[in-house]
């Protein structure tokens, strides 16, 4: 089951990051745009994803999500 994909917009002290998330054959994949273009995440679950994506953000992908 595929659905709409959803944008965010993650926001932390420093900065704020744009992502989206959708859930296609029941895997999370996961988009963020970076200074460098977007970067991927996977995961079975969408935090997974999110994280995964995020992780050229080191030191505050808590604090994004």
């Amino acid at each position: 089951m595929t659905v709409e994909p959803r944008t965010f917009r993650l926001v932390c002290s420093e900065f704020w990051v744009d992502v989206r998330l959708n859930r296609i054959r029941g895997r999370w994949i996961a988009s963020a745009d970076t200074s460098d273009g977007p970067t991927l995440g996977l995961g079975w679950f969408p935090l997974d994803a999110l994280a995964s994506a995020l992780c050229e953000f080191e030191g505050v992908v808590d604090e994004l999500l």
